[in-house]
């Protein structure tokens, strides 16, 4: 959540965020209301509560006529206090169903606008042309016998599939370097749980506009994970950490599930937009002033791996009215495509600056005192989408596809994936 002093102390900055994400400024006003009226419902019931402290003690020391003049205040004062608690209870809801409606105030740098008013920041390769007519990712992932989305739609329905041989092979290559790199960097190795309780998704900013994205467990109170962000953000909920552990650097495996709310008719063919995917995701903890050289960071991090798998691709700064909730910037990775003609994104980083931190809690104990933290993320490598651009863009005439150098001892020193009977 935003920090309540700051709207408080400067709304037109927050008004200028909303406006910035092209949002209604509306909510600033209605949040600021609620905070007077939430601060006036506390002096109101703390009043009344010193008032019946006092009484009580004007009755321990009062006799006859004088106690019972008293002891008939104390009944009437009692329900007074109860229904300014209520009161109060009711406010302070109020003011936080508001406050934790309000995204995390986008970055000055960030581009105005939509999905569509990214601003390129860097093109890195060439987009490779073919002296043959390519052929897409389902197509080479049967020649290769790697990929089946047939029989991933009939066992479990559209957006699903089964990576099968080399296939499955290349997943956990993937897997394995994207890995080894963060762990040379010196993020600590995590497996973290894919379900996860209300507090964690809504801390994370996941129950809010991205709530129809989340699939929740009927009959319990848990969450499918979309990324291992929100297992890896909860993870020191509620604590205060040391400064001189910063920053705190975790790199997590993990499924990851999403509904895809709003692609109906959108990347149909093959595994590019899925249900399903598996996911190595780095996260960090740091101060605020430190966050922004963190997320330089991890996008030179992003950009180190898709170099690995000698991939054309260019980063965006995404602009603020498609950021996440809890981003104050965002950076992505998008990798050209070649059957699509196009860049797609592969990876992405966000500085989420306090937003999440303040929202479970998360603290620093520095020499002045103690602070809210900042949270970051960054994608590694979110299978399936590397797969897609990996075949599409390695592929050879025949239907084989080149092994990206840097990738091959991950894949038992294979140069080249052959199709079935090759």
């Amino acid at each position: 959540m935003i920090d309540p002093r700051l709207l408080r102390d400067d709304p037109d900055r927050v008004r200028k965020g909303q406006a910035k994400r092209g949002l209604s400024s509306s909510v600033v006003d209605q949040a600021l209301a609620a905070d007077g009226r939430r601060r006036a419902a506390i002096a109101e019931f703390e009043r009344l509560r010193s008032e019946q402290k006092q009484l009580g003690k004007q009755v321990a020391g009062a006799s006859g006529e004088d106690k019972q003049a008293l002891l008939e205040r104390t009944k009437p004062l009692a329900g007074e206090v109860r229904r300014a608690e209520a009161a109060q209870s009711e406010a302070e809801q109020a003011y936080r169903e508001l406050v934790l409606s309000i995204p995390n105030v986008a970055a000055d740098e960030a581009p105005e606008g939509g999905e569509d008013d990214f601003v390129v920041l860097e093109e890195v390769g060439t987009p490779r042309e073919f002296d043959f007519e390519p052929r897409d990712h389902v197509e080479l992932g049967r020649i290769l016998g790697a990929v089946d989305v047939e029989r991933g739609a009939k066992v479990s329905g559209s957006r699903f599939y089964y990576l099968t041989g080399v296939g499955a092979d290349l997943e956990l290559a993937l897997v394995n370097m994207a890995m080894d790199q963060a762990r040379s960097a010196g993020f600590t190795p995590m497996i973290p749980p894919a379900l996860v309780k209300p507090r964690a998704m809504e801390g994370t900013g996941f129950l809010g506009q991205a709530a129809d994205d989340v699939y929740r467990i009927e009959g319990q109170d848990l969450y499918l994970v979309g990324t291992s962000e929100v297992p890896l953000a909860a993870y020191h909920s509620d604590e205060i950490l040391d400064a001189d552990s910063l920053p705190l650097r975790y790199v997590a495996f993990s499924p990851c599930y999403r509904k895809e709310a709003g692609s109906h008719g959108k990347d149909t063919r093959g595994i590019f937009r899925v249900h399903w995917f598996d996911k190595v995701e780095m996260f960090s903890y740091t101060s605020i002033e430190e966050s922004y050289d963190e997320h330089q960071r991890l996008l030179a991090w992003e950009k180190e791996f898709l170099a690995k798998l000698e991939l054309a691709y260019r980063v965006v700064d995404v602009a603020a009215g498609d950021l996440g909730l809890s981003a104050e910037r965002k950076f992505d990775c998008e990798a050209w495509i070649p059957t699509q003609r196009r860049y797609r994104e592969l990876t992405s980083t966000s500085n989420c600056t306090d937003f999440q931190a303040r929202r479970l809690d998360i603290r620093g104990r520095f020499a002045n005192g103690t602070r809210t933290l900042a949270t970051l993320n960054g994608t590694l490598v979110s299978i399936t989408r590397p797969i897609v651009a990996i075949l599409e863009t390695h592929q050879q005439e025949d239907g084989s596809v080149r092994v990206p150098s840097a990738l091959q001892p991950y894949l038992q020193g294979r140069e080249v994936l052959e199709p079935i009977g090759g």
